[in-house]
């Protein structure tokens, strides 16, 4: 695991960075997640195996640092990951997002949109999140409460739920993060997620997970040009559930876009 300073504070992001002569891919995770712990088994399988492949734990998640003293909106987030792909000197890569982090990985995008050969999100918020979304849930407590009392009993819930997993990644958050990212979730975009994906010049394509569908995206976001591929087998939680098919859609994203 390497590390990276945010510029202008003393915090850090810390990453896997696997080796490969292949087109370079960056793992943006989503809510109560963590790249590490979500992406290893998909950047391990074959499909993937000879890009350089960059799993990214956001500030306030996994093994990054964690301050309260920080925004945690999309937009913020975005901000220092464009300075971390510079640093890296990535002129080329593919960006990979997963739900409220697929809108860090949009508006890294329209940073950067000549460095991006590919946006691969799945199941990315686009628009402010409905009521039913753990993002909305939270953002609609008091933060005092939700620092207090709500943070424990989101992961217990998840715990008893079987969803242990989730509730493994979410207990190393920052509940400060883990709120202020879910207000910016509740809110939508500083501009709108959707329509700044639908602006973008690069390659997008959009992921579903069978269980999780109908979508009506499914049909819409084609007509704004971004592709839509189905993972069979798996629901929001692909990355778990169907590594291996999940690893060869964004093979066929990047073999799209050469």
């Amino acid at each position: 695991m390497k590390e990276f300073i945010v510029p202008g504070r003393t915090d850090r992001i810390r990453y896997h960075d696997l080796p490969g002569e292949g087109v370079p891919i960056v793992f943006v995770h989503g809510l109560g997640c963590a790249s590490s712990m979500d992406y290893p088994n998909v950047a391990a399988q074959q499909p993937l195996s000879g890009h350089r492949r960059i799993l990214v734990d956001l500030l306030g998640a996994g093994f990054s640092d964690k301050p309260d003293d920080f925004g945690y909106a999309a937009e913020d987030h975005a901000e220092y990951l464009l300075a971390f792909v510079e640093s890296l000197k990535l002129d080329s890569f593919v960006l990979f997002g997963h739900s409220l982090g697929g809108a860090v990985a949009i508006s890294l995008a329209k940073l950067c949109p000549e460095r991006i050969i590919h946006l691969v999100l799945t199941e990315s918020n686009l628009d402010p999140s409905p009521v039913s979304a753990v993002s909305n849930q939270i953002a609609s407590q008091p933060m005092d409460a939700f620092l207090h009392t709500g943070f424990d009993s989101l992961v217990q819930r998840a715990v008893h739920a079987g969803n242990t997993l989730w509730a493994a990644s979410l207990s190393l958050w920052s509940p400060v993060a883990a709120y202020r990212f879910s207000q910016s979730g509740k809110n939508g975009g500083r501009v709108s997620w959707r329509q700044t994906l639908y602006g973008l010049p690069c390659r997008r394509t959009f992921v579903f997970g069978e269980r999780s569908l109908p979508d009506e995206d499914e049909t819409e976001l084609p007509k704004h040009g971004v592709m839509v591929e189905i993972i069979p087998n798996a629901g929001h939680g692909m990355a778990w559930e169907n590594p291996a098919c999940l690893a060869e859609a964004v093979e066929r994203a990047i073999l799209s876009a050469q």
